[in-house]
This record gives structure tokens, sequence and C-alpha cells, in this order.
């Protein structure tokens, strides 16, 4: 690879041992890929932050770096932790894992990393710009930054993500390159698909995740019934086609900045039938012990539809937990709609979700969501079973004690 005098000094070592080791998994990662260069990024995004996903030997990993020097660069922030950092005890987290999820937090930001904890970035004003190229690791925010705003970001894994904070570049390959971010199939979506709630475009996320696995899908006339496709729209669909598929990149006609066809595309017809038996696949429509929303975390407006489900003032039957960012739940608490919903009986949550923290330990039955992505991953990395279905007719049945 051709590396700059200031990337060879990274790797000859000349800025300290942490920020060698950095640049020399950067240039591994880069000949891999046949990379002929670095790229300079703006911004970083480090997953691997809950002591569930990554355990002793990825704590060891960090705390290693950050005692050999390793500081970051750019902007730098945190994907998740295994545990809210106020409210650990309510949630039911043992101390044993509270005390190693500690240790994480104190290790990343010793590094100089923001300790932003969420999987939207873009929510707590962290929205990169069309074409700018950031190393981002967090599956749903990697499509949503690569396909709703037009960033340039391969999917990173946690120690190449750090290692790119740490150095201020990544390998200029994939997704970074225009030849490279072009559809290889194109939807026809059925007339009879109708996309009236968030949660749709989840199931739809499901379906076409599968399907194209990990290349990039066009969607031809995706329209939304009565109102326009929003960000909340699309970061279900796009978190749901990562979980289902690994999915990085995905174009809407007249929705997102890009539309970019490969020459050899593949046409595809999704129908109503092959969203039923994908429905059907994940778990009833039904209220379960637990209600979990904010997968990826939940916007100010989602909690606001919440809140206005709930204004009437009848309690909810089961739980309800809403997972946001820090920023975002402060926002909420300032409006009075942390008041109404912990009226309600419902809470909300920051630094963590569903899916990194060990809610296995504190709900030992079903959980409903209404996230695709939630549906794939719970049941695998929490051993719970799941209900998926739309969230106002969660809390609707929630609320009159149905089940």
């Amino acid at each position: 690879m051709e590396l700059t005098k200031e990337e060879q000094k990274m790797f000859d070592g000349e800025y300290g041992e942490g920020t060698q080791i950095s640049m020399e998994i950067l240039v591994a990662l880069g000949k891999i890929y046949n990379a002929e260069n670095m790229i300079p990024v703006t911004s970083v995004q480090v997953a691997g932050v809950s002591y569930k996903t990554i355990g002793d030997a990825g704590l060891e990993y960090i705390q290693e770096m950050k005692s050999k020097g390793a500081r970051t660069r750019v902007p730098t922030f945190l994907n998740p932790a295994g545990m809210d950092r106020e409210q650990w005890k309510e949630m039911g987290v043992p101390e044993h894992f509270a005390k190693k999820q500690i240790e994480i937090f104190e290790a990343y930001e010793g590094m100089g990393i923001s300790p932003t904890y969420t999987c939207t970035p873009y929510l707590i004003g962290i929205r990169p710009k069309l074409g700018e190229h950031i190393a981002w690791s967090e599956s749903s925010a990697i499509a949503f930054a690569n396909s709703v705003l037009g960033a340039r970001t391969n999917r990173e894994g946690g120690p190449s993500a750090l290692a790119a904070g740490i150095c201020g570049v990544t390998p200029n390959y994939g997704l970074h390159l225009d030849s490279e971010r072009k559809a290889k199939y194109e939807f026809e979506i059925a007339e009879d698909i109708k996309f009236e709630d968030r949660s749709d475009f989840g199931l739809f996320g499901l379906k076409a995740g599968v399907l194209v696995k990990n290349n990039y899908p066009a969607f031809k006339n995706m329209k939304k019934s009565g109102s326009q496709i929003n960000e909340d729209d699309l970061k279900y669909l796009g978190a749901a086609m990562a979980a289902a598929g690994s999915v990085p990149l995905f174009f809407a006609k007249d929705v997102t900045p890009e539309y970019n066809l490969s020459d050899d595309v593949e046409k595809i017809t999704i129908t109503k039938k092959d969203l039923d038996e994908v429905r059907e696949q994940i778990g009833p429509d039904k209220v379960a012990e637990l209600i979990a929303t904010g997968c990826p975390h939940a916007s100010l407006k989602e909690i606001e539809e919440i809140v206005n489900l709930l204004k009437e003032g009848k309690k909810l039957k089961s739980k309800l937990w809403i997972y946001c960012a820090r920023p975002i739940r402060k926002q909420a608490e300032e409006k009075g709609y942390l008041k109404i919903i912990e009226d309600a009986g419902g809470r909300i949550v920051a630094d963590t979700c569903m899916v990194v923290s060990p809610i296995e330990e504190s709900i030992k039955g079903t959980i409903s969501v209404n996230s695709g992505k939630a549906a794939k991953y719970v049941p695998t990395m929490c051993k719970r079973d799941v209900c998926f279905g739309r969230l106002a007719d969660l809390i609707k049945k929630s609320k009159e004690g149905e089940q």
C-alpha cells in the first residue's frame, strides 16, 4: 500500500506503540482488500462496547491499547453498551456484569472516545454529509449513513474502527469507491404490499436481506400509504436488512440521495405472500412480559408518538422499555414525555439496547418487539422468544390487558 509520510511514521512507531498497532491493522486490512492507499475519515463509530458481546478478551484488548498510549485523532464515538449507566440496578443487571462494563467505559473513554453509547449517532447531531468518508461499525448505522445520508463507509469491525479513530484514516476500498456503490438487485414491490407503519419496513427488510445477503438492493417503487417515507422508516428498513443479510447500502427511488444500478442488475419482485411467510416465522402479534422498542435507538418523534398513545392515563399491563441515546432521553424529560411514560408504567432506557444488554437476567418470558432487527437478534442473543407487531397495536393491547 502507498502510505503518506505521516501514515508511514505511524506505521514505524514514531507516535507510540498504540498508534503503530492500529496502523498495522489498517495496512493488513488494506492489503486483504487490495486497497491502493488510505483515505482520511471525518468520524468513527466503534462497536464492541457491551461486555456481553466482547467479554474478558475484548476488555483486555482495549485496556491494552489504552495502556500503550492509543488516543483518537478524529471524532470517535461508541455503540450501545451492555447497560444504562444510571439505571442498571433497576434494569436487573448483575453487579459482576456492571463492574466489567464500567471498566470498558473507562478504557474507551481513556482513549478520548466520546461516550455516546448509541446506534443512531445521526439522531444526536453526528450526521456526515453526502460523499463524506467515515469509518462506522454498527450494522444499522452503516446502512443509514451509506444509504440515507450518502456518506461512505465499509462495514468496519470493532478493532478496525478503533484503529481508524486512532490513525484518522481507513483503507480506500469497497464503498468508499464510486465504482462499488451500485445495486446488484432491483426490487419491484407488488401493489398488494402496503407500508403504513415503520414495523412494515422492518418486516420487508427481513425478507429483502435474506434475498440479497451482503449485496446492495435498490427499491424501484417504495411508497408509504398516506404520508412520505421518513428517516425512522428507513432506519427500520436498513437495520432489518443488515441483520438478515449484512446489507450495508440500499437505494430507494426518489427517496435516497443515490440510485445506482450495476450493468447486470437482477430484477426481483416481492409480494404480500412473501411478507406473510416472514410474519408467520417471527412470532405472533401479541403482548408479552415486556414490550421493547428502540432497536435501532428511538428518535424523539417515536417517543412523542408513544406518549400520544399513553396520554389518556390508563396503566400498561406489561412492562414497556424504550431504548434511546441519552441526549434523546434528556430531551424527552424536558418535554414532559418521561413522566407520562413512567406514570403509565413504562421506562426510557439510555446507553444500551435489548440485544446487547443481559436482558435475559431480568425478563424470563417472551418479549414483544416492533423491529425486524430485534425480531432477528433477540432469540439468538438473548435466548427469548419474540412476538412481533406494530407498536401502537401492542400498546393498545397492553392497556386493555389483552394477551
